[in-house]
């Protein structure tokens, strides 16, 4: 496989800072989400919600995703449907796996020199978990977790990270596959690109005018080749 390297007479690079949402852009976990969310409705003797309403709210921080997708929920109860949730996804987590090339593909664009962060719903200690047993930590120069930050698709987390790293915007591109993830990238200004093989139909994806939606993770790679 052709690495990311820059060779002589290479173009410069587009952007500096790259940013990763986690669930169903690095890691081929969506399908697993809405299982652990509707598991943890039934447990609370809730109706389960249907696969698309449990799709819609990933990447969203906790509250805004019980809102939507267990709007009968009572706010005194959100404590008991979280652990519920984490029952369920930590019981499988270790069994998921990053999408296929995932982890050549971010090695690569670290040596190439790019700045890589993650921006994701995920909290400080499942993020910090899913680093760790990913193998992806050390390839990451800063992260934000929605339980440090306002919910996507608050521009919050990319202006911290561009902050922290030193980074204009029009230097920063933001990939997800979610429009929380391109929302987020239009209110911080930044570019953003969608990938279509996570949470959120292609349509609805497209309907927020990325750069580009790329449908596998080979074509996330040949993007990022061309155009990064």
């Amino acid at each position: 496989m052709a690495d990311l390297a820059p060779r002589a007479g290479e173009r410069q690079k587009r952007f500096d800072l790259i940013v990763f949402d986690w669930d169903g852009t690095l890691l081929d976990s969506a399908a697993a989400i809405v299982r652990a969310i509707q598991a943890a409705s039934a447990d609370l003797g809730l109706a389960p919600p249907s696969d698309a309403r449990a799709r819609h709210v990933i990447g969203l921080g906790l509250v805004d995703a019980l809102h939507y997708a267990v709007p009968e929920l009572a706010e005194r109860d959100y404590p008991r449907m979280v652990e519920r949730y984490r029952h369920h996804f930590l019981a499988g987590d270790r069994a998921l796996s990053l999408f296929d090339g995932t982890e050549a593909l971010i090695a690569d664009l670290h040596a190439r020199g790019h700045l890589l962060a993650v921006a994701t719903g995920k909290s400080r200690n499942g993020l910090d978990r899913a680093l760790a047993f990913s193998g992806l930590g050390p390839y990451f120069h800063a992260t934000r977790c929605a339980d440090e930050c306002f919910s996507k698709p608050h521009p919050a987390m990319l202006n911290e990270l561009m902050d922290e790293l030193g980074v204009m915007a029009e230097s920063c591109l933001m990939i997800g596959d979610t429009t929380h993830d391109l929302l987020m990238a239009k209110n911080a200004g930044v570019a953003g690109l969608a990938v279509s093989f996570g949470a959120h139909p292609v349509e609805q994806l497209v309907a927020e005018s990325p750069l580009a939606c790329v449908h596998t993770p080979a074509e996330l790679r040949a993007w990022l080749e061309a155009n990064a």
